[in-house]
């Protein structure tokens, strides 16, 4: 099959592009596995495109950047606090840098489950009951768990790929949960357990993609079913109906732009017994990895991965 190949005019246009992969974050191995499968299918595309890996120095970041071969834009690969957060966005911005995705209002937003829920709840968009703690006073958890019952998530409140994140159906597994969580974060959320279905739905240029359908053998759709298991299944078709297909994908685009995210993304939600959706989180750079949503909802639609990322950064042409 022929690779895609973007146009020489194209090509001119976008310049010299760093791709940003790595960080420090708890999520710098898959950053660096995203980065890589993205700098791979941007040059097999013909896109001048170099790896820049970041790792916390921000002035030799910045010499980087606008040095001699200075680049022209920035393709963001990076996951978690410190990259997917908004503060690399500030400092793009700063730098009067076009970068991929969402800018620094969206991406602080989407990166705090929190704040979200709190947005979307403000908005009357379903998200499961929840409630937060920034420290372990048990006398508190017990009285925020009377309202929202067992069993709960409880989840660092700035992580990503579900990295903290733990199923608790009592008090003992909830202390020991939370102690856990306030290590990797200073704000823990305690959200509703729903039992059910999971689907991601990814976002491209503010629209829907082909919803995805999860099945894990998993607790639930973890680190590991993520990103190492070959036994995870991901449904193509969903087995949504397409009255329900096209509802979900409405609401994720709500939800998507209610936080004030643009250009791409990924929206997670969750299906209960009776059938209503209830929204999750916001993804802002999901992964791009061979085990990954975005390039796999694309290809149901007929978008090959390096037209995808190519896709992507275009939109920095709007800037």
């Amino acid at each position: 099959m022929t690779c895609f190949q973007a146009s020489a005019e194209l090509v001119s246009k976008l310049g010299r592009v760093a791709v940003i992969m790595g960080g420090n974050s708890a999520e710098r191995e898959v950053s660096l596995k995203s980065g890589k499968e993205v700098l791979r299918g941007l040059q097999a595309a013909g896109i001048n495109a170099f790896e820049l890996d970041f790792q916390g120095d921000a002035k030799a970041f910045i010499n980087t950047l606008i040095s001699d071969k200075k680049f022209d834009r920035v393709f963001l690969a990076l996951h978690g606090r410190g990259g997917e957060d908004g503060t690399l966005q500030g400092l793009l911005d700063t730098l009067e840098i076009p970068y991929t995705g969402s800018g620094v209002m969206g991406s602080a937003l989407a990166m705090d489950k929190t704040r979200s829920k709190y947005l979307w709840q403000g908005m009357n968009l379903p998200t499961p009951q929840f409630a937060y703690v920034e420290e372990l006073k048990p006398e508190l958890v017990t009285q925020l768990v009377s309202l929202i019952g067992f069993p709960l998530a409880v989840k660092p409140s700035r992580e990503g790929s579900s990295i903290g994140v733990f199923k608790v159906n009592n008090q003992t597994q909830l202390e020991a949960a939370i102690s856990t969580a306030l290590k990797m974060d200073e704000q823990v959320l305690l959200e509703h357990w729903v039992e059910g279905s999971e689907y991601t739905i990814a976002i491209l240029d503010g629209k829907p993609l082909p919803i995805i359908g999860l099945k894990t053998d998993h607790v639930f759709y973890d680190f590991e079913a993520k990103y190492e298991s070959d036994n995870t299944q991901y449904l193509l078709p969903s087995g949504l109906s397409e009255e329900e297909e096209k509802s979900v994908g409405n609401l994720a685009e709500r939800a998507f732009s209610a936080l004030g995210c643009t250009g791409w993304g990924r929206v997670d939600v969750m299906r209960d017994s009776k059938g209503r959706f209830w929204l999750l989180e916001v993804n802002t750079i999901p992964g791009m990895t061979d085990h990954s949503l975005v390039p796999m909802a694309a290809e149901a639609a007929g978008i090959s991965f390096e037209e995808l990322v190519v896709s992507i950064l275009e939109k920095t042409l709007r800037q």
